[in-house]
């Protein structure tokens, strides 16, 4: 069964809002569509990442109505016919199984799957590959589910963590671990001593594993949403499709795929289920502003400008104003972006609270800001 040929397809999850980049990101144009990093979008950067290993045509990509028209033009032609639009927005268990009963569809049967966020920074994309690789080779194993974890290179709290079991299970060019369990994002003195045992990694919510061993996990975890999901893949290509989509997703159930299925499934009695991976690969989730400018910091204390500019005596700052020149003078840790109808200033070290300034735009009804 392991050496049947399946093909294998990539799902992005590319609904997010991503508020902490207010005001560059808005409702229509999230982070994912911005070029954070580089000249490139975090989306085409994602879908770079994976042209030599999976064709485009079988790279699916789950958005909302609000974002589809954006994701479509940032994709390869013959992918943007498998941008999957969600009616309301949902969590990751159910975003990935309307994708997987879709790519069983196409394949007319099994096949295996990569799950991966649109979001996130990869700084060694060759090596990247050569983990997603040996992930795929794993998942092969029917009933197996492999997630990367990074290993830690910071006390972090911001992050759920995967601990493994024991010793590698394979000679594999990457070492395979079966896991022990997730824990949520824990408080600074459990995180010390996650970090200090070496045998926990953060959890980067990427995924891989047939089809069929994702679609049974959720019948046994998450019955009502499997059932649910079995009853809209009968209308796929049909002109019934759409109004069944908008029907049946209000039923769903609004869960993580960590919570729905991972967890339970690394408390099932007999041989291991989940696996991880360790992939140093140079990866960010790109949190927050503060997060963008130690990427893009050369050395401590240097100011970042994305646009023209000149500083005295100014060091630390983050300056996004690509149209306006910056003068700044004795300032220190400051996060600034400008777009043209709003201002963002605040200490690089609040960055993470750009999303609570969302929050007030939307308690104020300022829709033309968000």
């Amino acid at each position: 069964m392991a050496n049947e040929k399946l093909t294998v397809h990539a799902v992005i999850l590319a609904g997010g809002r991503g508020t902490r980049f207010w005001p560059r990101s808005r409702t229509r144009t999230p982070k994912q569509l911005l070029n954070i990093i580089g000249k490139d979008t975090m989306l085409q950067q994602t879908v770079a990442r994976l042209k030599p290993l999976i064709p485009a045509e079988r790279i699916w990509t789950v958005t909302n109505a609000e974002q589809a028209a954006a994701v479509r033009k940032q994709v390869p032609a013959a992918a943007r016919k498998r941008v999957l639009i969600e009616p309301m927005g949902m969590n990751t268990a159910v975003a990935i199984g309307l994708a997987a009963i879709h790519a069983r569809h196409v394949a007319r049967g099994d096949s295996l799957m990569a799950v991966l966020p649109a979001d996130h920074y990869i700084e060694q994309p060759q090596k990247f590959r050569e983990v997603m690789n040996a992930a795929i080779d794993v998942a092969r194993e029917p009933g197996r589910m492999v997630v990367l974890g990074i290993p830690p290179t910071r006390l972090e709290t911001g992050f759920g963590y995967i601990e493994r079991m024991g010793e590698p299970l394979t000679s594999r060019n990457f070492p395979v671990f079966a896991v022990c369990r997730f824990t949520e994002k824990p408080e600074l003195k459990l995180a010390q001593e996650y970090v200090a045992s070496g045998n926990y990694h953060w959890n980067a919510g990427m995924f891989f594993w047939r089809v069929s061993a994702f679609l049974e996990n959720l019948k046994s975890f998450l019955p009502k949403t499997h059932a649910a999901l079995e009853k809209l893949a009968e209308f796929i290509g049909t002109r019934s499709y759409e109004r069944r989509l908008r029907s049946i997703y209000p039923k769903l159930e609004n869960i993580s795929v960590d919570y729905a299925v991972l967890e339970p499934a690394t408390r099932v009695e007999g041989p291991p289920r989940v696996f991880v991976i360790p992939a140093e690969v140079g990866w960010s989730d790109i949190g927050s502003w503060a997060a963008v400018y130690e990427l893009l910091a050369k050395k401590s204390g240097e100011n970042v400008l994305a646009g023209q500019g000149h500083t005295l005596d100014a060091e630390g700052n983050f300056f996004w104003s690509p149209s306006k020149f910056v003068a700044a003078i004795g300032v220190r840790d400051l996060v600034v972006v400008e777009t043209p109808d709003a201002l963002l200033i605040c200490p690089r070290d609040r960055a993470q609270d750009v999303g609570k300034i969302v929050k007030w735009l939307e308690a104020q009804r300022r829709k033309e800001l968000l």
